[in-house]
């Protein structure tokens, strides 16, 4: 009998439109339509973006598969946003949630009921480490994720944006040791936003003169290698990781750096490099 083929897992790269903010010529800047070409000329299997910029029409036309983005102000917004977005065909959903001074007590409430009407309508939405939300700093992420843990006897879907953690505890290279304290909720994710970070700026340059990738991405690199082969070492057959690899404007972006749509490339084809070698290693885990 022959021997049935194990689904291996797969990455999925998604590329911000906010990486385009900007971008134009002279009759001004590019419509969605066209970012959405060249996100897919670029050879990303998809795209993050909010509605109603984005709509179902976008989606359908581009080919590309839809990270939606949205801000949860509180209970009675969940329901009518998860379904809008659903509408749309968002694949997955990253969920800014509450304010940065929101207790944890109503952190945790808020988040039941996001992943509760999550598993409700079927889809797949994860809880962001975000500035300016009730994940705001590293101890604010973990006492939400113990208190959802302690409610529902289960892991909390997070969506992992590490540059925030890494920026508020103002970390030098190496970074994983103090950014891998929760090893399980790393695993247990399937969304990472993969912008590259130092320890004082949330956003680096990635390409630097002569076409040569920066010293301080090489050492966020080292971070996120570690961070695929630790994702990896858990995964189960057919199971999915989607990563946005972004340079965004706003604040986020210094006059000094150069090209944002050729870094966010870059971060996208050393990811993939990654994801290659450590995917050789794979195999599924052992039933316990």
């Amino acid at each position: 009998m022959a021997k049935k083929k194990v689904e291996k897992p797969r990455i999925y790269q998604m590329a911000t439109l906010g990486s385009l903010s900007g971008y134009g010529g002279k009759k001004g800047e590019w419509s969605t339509e066209r970012k959405l070409k060249e996100i897919k000329k670029a050879g990303f299997d998809g795209f993050v973006g909010r509605i109603p910029l984005v709509t179902r029409e976008h989606v359908e036309k581009s080919g590309l598969l839809f990270a939606a983005t949205i801000d949860m102000g509180g209970i009675p917004e969940i329901k009518p946003k998860l379904r809008a977005l659903k509408e749309v065909g968002a694949r997955c959903v990253n969920v800014q949630m509450l304010d940065h001074d929101t207790p944890t007590k109503r952190a945790v409430e808020v988040a039941r009921r996001v992943l509760a009407a999550a598993d409700e309508l079927g889809m797949d939405v994860a809880i962001e480490v975000h500035r300016d939300t009730c994940t705001e700093t590293p101890e604010k992420v973990y006492a939400l994720a113990a208190g959802y843990e302690k409610a529902e006897k289960r892991l909390m879907k997070m969506t992992w944006d590490f540059s925030h953690p890494a920026v508020v505890k103002h970390l030098s290279p190496p970074y994983w040791d103090r950014l891998s304290e929760r090893v399980d909720l790393i695993q247990f994710a399937q969304q990472f936003h993969f912008r590259p970070f130092n320890g004082h700026h949330a956003q680096i340059q990635v390409v630097g003169k002569k076409g040569k990738l920066t010293p301080e991405f090489l050492d966020w690199m080292e971070f996120t290698d570690r961070l695929i082969a630790c994702w990896l070492e858990a995964a189960t057959p057919g199971r999915e990781m989607f990563v946005c690899p972004e340079q965004i404007a706003g604040g986020y972006y210094l006059s000094v750096f150069g090209d944002r749509w050729r870094d966010a490339i870059a971060v996208k084809d050393e990811v993939n490099k990654s994801w290659r070698k450590h995917l050789k290693k794979w195999k599924p885990p052992r039933r316990r």
